[in-house]
């Protein structure tokens, strides 16, 4: 099986149609009791986040016949969905609105994420902007661009490399990162020059994929959340891996996933944020 840059396209398209029926409609307008909790205080599902997902899965499920999808409130609901990702001729991730909390508290930064895999590989990954309204795209070994809701795209290319952390801006989040290595990034983020954190790995990762910063750090890997963003900031030109090193695979979801322009980057990066705290 094959995934061309018109399903990519296709895949943007559901997105964001999906978004503008489901999601924009409830931003700033969510009724009492629209918002829950799921796992913990800081992982919410709203009423968009499940309306979006089910129009999202119908028509992928129209799209394209046969293909599994999983999407994050429904594998919060079912966990064993995601037992076939590796397996599946052609599976949907998709993240309905990710940066929930944004959403919920009325600030405009989230967006609508899905990535297409065939046989456990990312193919395809699309990251919705329903406020901008345009939308990253990536397909494997054909690119990443920007494409406007009028049909205009721009490639997309992450920044130059650097050999010096003081001159690296980066999205870092510590929040998912166990002990002690949770408080040993924190003690080393003054060696980046800007390091930030959105609570939207959907922005972060454009923002890395077009050029705007050098470094992105996580640890909780569900694949909605990365698998788009790995594929397209892969296409813009960047290099990723999880903190031993390895690549990054959808089906992992812990060990940590690092990104930077290019490997020596990546390297400069690693050792700045996850090595040993500078003596005082």
């Amino acid at each position: 099986m094959n995934f061309c840059r018109d399903d990519v396209l296709r895949l943007a398209a559901i997105l964001s149609e999906a978004a503008k029926a489901e999601i924009l409609p409830r931003f700033n307008r969510l009724r009492a009791g629209a918002v829950r909790t799921k796992s913990s205080a800081i992982d919410l599902v709203t009423d968009a986040d499940e309306a979006a997902e089910r129009v999202i899965s119908a028509e992928l499920l129209r799209a394209f016949p046969g293909a599994v999808v999983i999407g994050e409130e429904a594998t919060a609901a079912e966990p064993t969905l995601l037992d076939v990702l590796d397996s599946a001729e052609l599976a949907f991730v998709v993240d309905p609105i990710d940066g929930t909390r944004n959403f919920a508290a009325g600030m405009p930064l989230f967006g609508v994420m899905a990535a297409a895999t065939i046989r456990g590989v990312i193919v395809a990954g699309v990251i919705h902007d329903p406020l901008g309204r345009n939308t990253a795209m990536g397909l494997r070994d054909g690119g990443a661009w920007l494409q406007d809701e009028d049909g205009q795209a721009q490639p997309l290319r992450v920044a130059e490399p650097a050999d010096d952390p003081a001159q690296m801006d980066g999205f870092v989040g510590i929040t998912y990162l166990p002990e002690p290595l949770r408080s040993r990034v924190a003690g080393n983020l003054s060696r980046l020059r800007s390091p930030a954190n959105l609570r939207c790995a959907a922005h972060e990762y454009r923002m890395a994929a077009a050029g705007h910063c050098q470094v992105l750090l996580y640890h909780k890997l569900m694949p909605w959340d990365h698998a788009p963003g790995w594929l397209i900031h892969r296409e813009a030109g960047g290099h990723s891996a999880h903190f031993d090193g390895t690549p990054y695979r959808p089906t992992r979801l812990d060990g940590g996933l690092l990104c930077a322009p290019d490997q020596a980057s990546w390297r400069v990066a690693h050792a700045a944020l996850l090595g040993a705290p500078t003596p005082a």
